[in-house]
């Protein structure tokens, strides 16, 4: 059966390729975006060029840009949020307001779709950063892990309260939801911020014999390449199972090394190149990983895609659309 899909930040990372992914089994979707992140680059062209898929400028912190959507979804998944370490670092305050002030107008759209219309927002796994500062942290890290905040001066608070924030919204909106915490989700027109397109960038741009430079080398995370991401997401907004729930998004192994990382990248560049060690990045965790059990059980689905494939598939992207041609990725 044919859905209505409205998907804010439709034009990022995640939101694109969840968009293509429904677009391909027949749903109809509305990707909203301000296109501040998110670029019309030739697959977003492509993506939006007919009827079943369309793009819609909009800006969510204005209550009449967000009810003017309209009010025949089926499912809405809210992606849209000030995100980013140089972000959060700069403009704290917007990251709190914003993101909250987002969510409502979100929040007020849905409670005028039908009543079975099912918001999905997408929270973080950095609402577990305070517990594991002050307590400690189990790995791969449970749902149902407490929660408790950094410190409140730390501009880093700022986007982790944001989105403790919003899953208090959306618990207590009175919508049918669903509340996931994305853990690592990499691919293709991810942007260049993040380690695994920024070290197979490094890779292109050293010549035979040089050293690629890794901070945190001993640190460990759990990758989930966006293909699975995405087939999860959508299975979670057409589950009842998953109504009320929150759920961990992402892949519980392998649990891989920043070093046994980017020497894969190095290895799919087919370049020979060494590494540089240096020391670990502040701030950062040593080990993070979700616990997917909750998720793969509700679902019936764990991720597919193994990180050698993934990374060697967002290096051909990268080199092919980004690094060869100087084109466009997400910013």
């Amino acid at each position: 059966m044919t859905q209505r899909i409205l998907i804010t930040g439709g034009a990022g990372f995640i939101g694109f390729h969840l968009a293509r992914h429904l677009k391909s089994a027949g749903h109809e979707v509305c990707l909203a975006d301000n296109h501040v992140r998110g670029v019309r680059d030739s697959d977003f062209l492509q993506l939006v060029s007919d009827r079943q898929a369309f793009s819609v400028e909009v800006d969510l912190l204005d209550p009449g840009d967000a009810m003017s959507l309209g009010e025949n979804f089926d499912v809405i998944f809210h992606l849209a949020a000030i995100i980013g370490v140089r972000h959060v670092q700069e403009r704290p305050y917007d990251v709190l307001v914003h993101n909250t002030r987002m969510l409502e107008n979100v929040i007020s759209l849905a409670q005028r779709q039908q009543p079975s219309c099912r918001l999905l927002f997408a929270s973080t796994s950095e609402i577990y950063a305070g517990t594991l500062k002050h307590f400690g942290l189990s790995t791969p890290t449970s749902e149902e892990t407490a929660l408790t905040v950094t410190a409140l001066d730390l501009p880093r608070t700022s986007y982790m309260l944001s989105k403790i924030m919003g899953e208090a919204m959306v618990q207590h909106s009175g919508v049918p939801f669903t509340i996931f915490r994305p853990h690592n989700i990499y691919g293709p027109r991810m942007g260049l911020a993040h380690v695994i397109p920024e070290q197979l960038k490094n890779a292109f741009n050293a010549a035979p014999g040089d050293a690629i430079p890794v901070f945190s080398p001993k640190h460990r995370r759990a990758f989930c390449f966006v293909d699975d991401a995405v087939e999860i997401l959508a299975r979670m907004a057409f589950s009842e199972a998953c109504q009320g729930a929150t759920l961990n998004l992402g892949a519980q192994t392998p649990e891989v090394s920043i070093r046994e990382l980017v020497q894969m990248c190095i290895e799919v560049s087919g370049k020979t190149l060494t590494l540089n060690e240096l020391p670990s990045t502040p701030g950062s965790p040593e080990r993070r990983a979700p616990d997917m059990r909750a998720t793969a059980k509700l679902l019936d689905y764990e991720a597919k895609v193994g990180l050698r494939d993934g990374v060697s598939r967002t290096w051909n992207w990268y080199r092919d659309n980004v690094f060869a041609t100087d084109g466009l990725t997400a910013q």
